[in-house]
């Protein structure tokens, strides 16, 4: 197997100091599967766009083919056969399927006009050659997630494309979609594709991948045949260290209730039921788990909770006092909360780091502010910067520095940090690990398992059923708006909570 691209001594410094590569070499074929892992600011995303000709290396360089070449936007990289899909599905909603595909490669006819009919005939065409199972004229916003990641990897197949870089393509996929993608990625490989992919995921890269290179703070640690690797080897060539994987709850009473949910219902705009009779409790050291398949009602349930949606009917009650009408900033007084949108929801990208920080803590804490709360106390908001940084291992130059400048992963860890160290008694966490690196998902489920030691009480919304078994006390599955079981985690098992997603009641075993 010839070799199609070589990285020699990348080199990549981010202004004034952080060292993101350091002369990093390695090596991809043609026709394999590629994963490149490592924590949250290996290096990862940063080799990739350095490929994708997204960012410029401070030194090294790329061979393409046998030749040398310095992509100096992505438009040039495409060009040469080397496209990338991101984490952030980029469509036109409102546009079909051979629409998103052609847009800005459009066939044209006479005085530059769209030849429609001749578009969406190589776009058939295409998706017959890939087997990509797409229905041409179905607009995007009528697909699923799974079949827009697809349309996605069409775009840059339609543009020839021969390397195809993914950058955590399964992040938005539910566990039922991620064996159909790996089955289309198999077919691409098989065709004469590269593929090459970034992910947290060891599982999957021990599935999918042919060979893994793995990075550690901005340095090739080395690059492996994935049939020579374990889950355990790869994680401690990430973080330097050995990782437990086995489940860390350890048995505790449960205390008194510091979240229900009574009979909560919301219906939204549409006049579609989106929560239906919700009843849910969470107690004083005990976390809850939800379970279920994308979309049926979790990211409501959450906005309703946090009084970001006002709920049809029912209650909400934290610490015994009902919260359902109070404002977002009484209720952080009872719920702390991480979202799973940081970059809309969690935070302010263009704010610096230091101010993500510090956001809810300087309306509840009087130590963040003098003159009777008119003036910010710049040094306790640095020291508190500090111990986030040290406590969540956040990879950063400064507090001073923008949270957009930060790794996905970084950017989570400094939410969740904010978050877990508010003193609210409850706790609500909607996919808190999502994005970051397995020895950051130890550290954050330990931290988890601390809160709940502390006797807080965690409600975790979460589509990794790994994670979910692992923390969890109590399951409950929701199917369509719908509590359709609330389970004991250790008188259940994945088999059964995986039916109750997708099928919304009891399998005979």
């Amino acid at each position: 197997m010839t070799d199609i691209i070589e990285m020699n001594r990348i080199v990549k410094i981010f202004p004034p100091s952080l060292v993101a590569l350091d002369e990093v070499s390695v090596t991809f074929r043609k026709g394999e599967i590629h994963a490149i892992v490592g924590e949250n600011g290996a290096g990862k995303s940063t080799l990739m766009k350095i490929l994708y000709g997204m960012q410029p290396a401070d030194s090294g360089e790329i061979v393409h083919d046998g030749k040398k070449v310095k992509f100096l936007d992505p438009g040039e990289a495409i060009l040469a056969g080397i496209g990338m899909v991101h984490q952030e599905i980029m469509l036109v909603s409102q546009y079909t399927v051979w629409e998103n595909v052609v847009l800005g490669s459009e066939p044209v006819k006479f005085l530059d006009h769209l030849d429609a009919k001749k578009a969406r005939e190589l776009v058939r065409q295409k998706i017959e050659e890939f087997n990509f199972n797409l229905d041409p004229d179905a607009k995007v916003e009528d697909i699923s997630v799974a079949a827009r990641q697809k349309v996605e990897i069409l775009k840059l197949l339609f543009r020839n494309v021969s390397i195809l870089i993914m950058d955590e393509p399964t992040s938005v996929l539910t566990p039922q979609e991620i064996p159909q993608l790996f089955g289309e990625l198999k077919r691409l490989r098989d065709n004469g594709q590269t593929i090459l992919f970034i992910s947290h995921h060891l599982e999957e890269v021990l599935e999918l991948s042919d060979r893994i290179t793995v990075l550690r703070r901005g340095k090739k640690v080395g690059t492996i045949e994935a049939r020579d690797a374990t889950k355990a080897g790869l994680a401690q060539m990430m973080v330097g260290r050995e990782v437990i994987f086995e489940a860390i709850r350890k048995p505790q009473p449960a205390g008194e209730v510091f979240f229900e949910a009574i009979g909560l219902n919301y219906t939204d705009p549409d006049k579609r039921p989106r929560l239906i009779d919700i009843n849910l409790q969470v107690r004083a050291g005990e976390v809850v788990g939800i379970a279920g398949v994308e979309g049926n009602g979790q990211l409501e349930l959450v906005n309703v909770i946090m009084g970001l949606l006002e709920p049809t009917k029912g209650i909400i009650k934290a610490v015994g006092k009902d919260i359902t009408q109070i404002s977002i900033l009484e209720k952080r007084k009872h719920v702390a909360f991480v979202p799973q949108d940081r970059g809309n929801m969690g935070a302010s990208v263009l704010a610096n780091i230091t101010e993500n920080i510090i956001m809810t803590h300087y309306r509840l804490n009087k130590n963040f502010t003098r003159w009777a709360g008119r003036v910010l106390d710049f040094k306790h908001s640095a020291a508190f910067t500090d111990e986030v940084q040290q406590k969540f291992d956040v990879q950063m130059s400064s507090g001073e520095a923008l949270f957009k400048s930060l790794s996905g992963g970084n950017q989570q860890k400094v939410i969740l940090g904010r978050e877990l160290l508010l003193e609210a008694p409850f706790i609500l966490l909607d996919q808190p690990t999502r994005g970051l690196d397995v020895g950051s998902i130890e550290y954050v489920h330990q931290q988890i398992m601390d809160m709940r030691a502390q006797n807080r009480g965690i409600l975790l919304i979460s589509a990794d059923l790994e994670e979910l078994f692992r923390l969890s006390d109590r399951i409950a599955v929701m199917h369509k708006g719908k509590v359709v079981a609330d389970l004991v985690t250790e008188q259940t098992n994945v088999t059964e909570v995986g039916y109750l997603m997708l099928e919304g009641a009891a399998y005979d075993a």
